[in-house]
């Protein structure tokens, strides 16, 4: 029999409301069944929206200091279990165990990072236009915080909602991705552990709430509920017009992280040996399931052709397999449906005029793959700028490859996109790598990197159809989870009007 999970609400744990149960299985291995989870209801986000409700009044009343000690113990349980979360979100998603190893310690960096915000909300004091009168600022939470995350980063992009949410003072519905709901549950139980041990009998339930279930019943139902006062979403483009439509109606705070169509540049003169390094990593890691994975390789005509017979040698190279095993490189697709979709765009890369499949292009077979949604790592040659293959994400192991005349015309192209997440180009030349940085369209610019790695004290998200301005992660994330408080203390014993009584 396999281990049923709950939900979390109001500081127990429950089945949800109807009783019914998803299963979560193993991408690499289908028979391996790692639990059942809750197919919640709108009754459940009802319940844990009042929870939090009521938690907000005696959460906000917390010293941020002290909310940030909680955050302190998340990070101090989550490095020490690190390598179980580890292998269990390898099991359930699917990415290679140094990359789960690497999700759950931006994980515990983000934590710790919260843990030290506490102590650093600051607010701006400035001088009063009128004698005897003094102007202070203060930044103040929201009220509940809806947070959506999806799978394929189920640690890291959780705790850069969660952890912000509650250091600045708000409290928390959670809805994970249908796909990873145990590392969402074990993200859980370790923050309602530590606000045991920091509250010890001042414990509030209602601080953090997990509410499992399809987007289409729980996410809309975060979306109709007057009590939830901010949308956190990281997803799709489409589900994320559809909440800022939604919550924009209703005046909730939203912000977005959506798709990504990423381009590395390779000039003439870059390292080639660092570059193939970075496309490998970029556009094959965690299976190219990445909003910032490389999915278009923008090559200096010059180069093209050698670069690409380099490339080619090492892609033959990369190992398939489950991501717990020893040596393995790439895992799977984190389901079928989503192998489906990548097997749809190659067939659309065939059928593109000039575009020639080099590399992988079919479901990956062999012994430990029979099981799994394993898809073989692909690259399409001759994709023109115009192309689907160049301008639609597919979230898969897909790389397009696209020949360019000079850096003008390189930039060019990587900016014929609808997307503006993340960026990079290979080059020695310190001029052209500082006009990349000001002439691409991006939220992120690698120099000599890939199109991945971004770290948890700098500001992540993107531009354009990216999402909606705001940004995860570092400081900027704050100035999301708060509002600011203008304050003025008038000293003078008498009514002073500004504007008037001293003009």
């Amino acid at each position: 029999m396999s281990e049923k999970f709950k939900n979390l609400i109001n500081g127990v744990w429950k089945e949800p409301d109807g009783g019914k149960y998803n299963e979560n299985r193993n991408p690499a291995n289908n028979d391996d069944l790692i639990g059942l989870f809750p197919t919640s209801t709108e009754k459940d986000v009802n319940e844990a929206v009042a929870a939090a409700k009521t938690a907000f009044e005696k959460w906000r009343l917390v010293p941020a200091p002290k909310r940030g000690d909680v955050l302190k113990i998340v990070g101090d349980i989550m490095l020490e279990r690190k390598d179980e979360i580890a292998f269990e979100m390898t099991r359930e998603m699917g990415k290679v165990f140094a990359e789960t190893k690497g999700d759950t310690q931006e994980g515990i960096d983000t934590a710790y990072y919260a843990a030290s915000e506490g102590r650093r909300l600051f607010g701006i004091n400035t001088p009063s236009e009128l004698p005897n009168k003094m102007n202070l600022s203060f930044r103040v939470p929201i009220g509940v915080a809806g947070i959506i995350s999806p799978w394929n980063f189920p640690m890291a992009i959780p705790t850069w909602k969660i952890f912000p949410a509650l250091v600045t003072g708000n409290t928390v519905v959670f809805k994970p991705a249908e796909l990873t709901p145990k590392t969402a549950t074990t993200l859980v139980e370790i923050i309602d552990e530590a606000m045991k041990i920091v509250l010890g009998k001042d414990y509030i339930p209602g601080v953090i709430n997990l509410v499992h279930g399809k987007g289409r019943v729980v996410g809309e139902a975060f979306l109709a509920h007057p009590d939830i006062n901010l949308i956190s979403f990281t997803g799709s483009t489409e589900v994320g017009k559809r909440i800022n439509e939604a919550g924009g109606k209703m005046l909730k705070r939203i912000s977005l992280e959506l798709g990504g169509k990423n381009a590395q540049i390779v000039m003439p003169d870059a390292d080639f040996d660092l570059a193939i390094d970075a496309v490998l990593w970029g556009a094959f890691g965690t299976t190219g399931q990445r909003c910032t994975a490389t999915s278009r390789l923008i090559l200096h005509k010059d180069i093209h052709d050698e670069f690409v017979e380099k490339l080619l040698v090492r892609v033959k190279n990369l190992k398939l397999g489950y991501g717990n095993d020893k040596g393995v490189d790439v895992g799977p697709c984190v389901s079928e449906a989503q192998r489906n979709t990548v097997e749809s765009y190659v067939q659309i890369g065939i059928n593109e005029d000039k575009s020639k499949l080099v590399a992988g292009g079919k479901i990956a077979k062999g012994p430990g793959l029979e099981k799994g949604w394993f898809y073989e790592p692909t690259i399409f040659t001759g994709v023109k700028p115009e192309h689907r293959l160049a301008k639609e994400e597919i979230f898969g192991p897909v790389l397009a490859v696209i020949k360019c005349e000079d850096l003008d015309d390189s930039i060019k192209i990587l900016n014929n996109t609808e997307y503006g997440l993340s960026s990079s180009i290979f080059t020695k030349n310190v001029n052209d790598a500082f006009k990349a940085v000001r002439d691409i369209q991006a939220g992120i610019t690698y120099i000599n990197g890939a199109t991945i790695g971004a770290e948890a004290h700098m500001p992540f998200g993107g531009v354009k159809g990216t999402g909606n301005g705001h940004r995860e992660g570092g400081w900027t994330v704050y100035e999301f989870y708060t509002e600011w408080k203008a304050v003025y203390i008038d000293y003078s014993g008498k009514l002073q009007r500004a504007q008037i009584d001293n003009y």
